[in-house]
């Protein structure tokens, strides 16, 4: 897989970006996606270096043009079954101002519209959950699980991670 870099998002305003997501699977009918305005690039697996006492989800960390980042199985961190990484494995870096992370995903979908009107609050299950998902999109057709990219870590889990980096 090549490398695809949202650069091209630098110059548009909060406005243009609302409402876009950036689409992709875990698993067969799993959907998930998250603003457009967090993601930098898409990148195949670069090589990982392992490190020891993190979560089992954190997979190690990778130097990406001398910025080292960690990397994140989302498979692992939503509580699904490790699966080998296969030709569309790849990895979303993610940039929320207060941390960049690598985000591994089975697959990229698209980048989506979803307008104000199709996004719903996440039901009310019973679990107090991670917080990382943050409402349900519909879009042609689809249910899409909105997450949080600013709550992939919890504080916590940042500060484990940043003790390394």
């Amino acid at each position: 897989m090549s490398q695809i870099q949202f650069s091209e998002l630098d110059g548009m305003d909060e406005d243009a970006m609302g409402g876009k997501y950036l689409t992709f699977s875990l698993g067969e009918n799993d959907l998930y996606g998250m603003e457009i305005r967090y993601i930098t690039e898409i990148i195949s697996i670069p090589s990982v270096t392992q490190v020891p006492e993190m979560p089992e989800y954190i997979k190690g960390i990778t130097n990406l043009r001398g910025q080292v980042i960690p990397v994140m199985d989302a498979r692992l961190r939503f509580g699904k079954t490790e699966k080998p990484y296969d030709e569309r494995t790849c990895i979303i870096v993610v940039d929320t101002g207060a941390f960049s992370i690598g985000l591994v995903v089975d697959s990229v979908d698209e980048v989506l519209s979803i307008q104000e009107e199709d996004v719903a609050a996440l039901p009310d299950l019973g679990k107090g959950g991670h917080g990382y998902m943050k409402s349900i999109g519909k879009a042609g057709g689809k249910i899409t699980l909105l997450l949080d990219a600013q709550k992939l870590l919890s504080d916590d889990e940042l500060t484990q991670v940043n003790t390394v980096l």
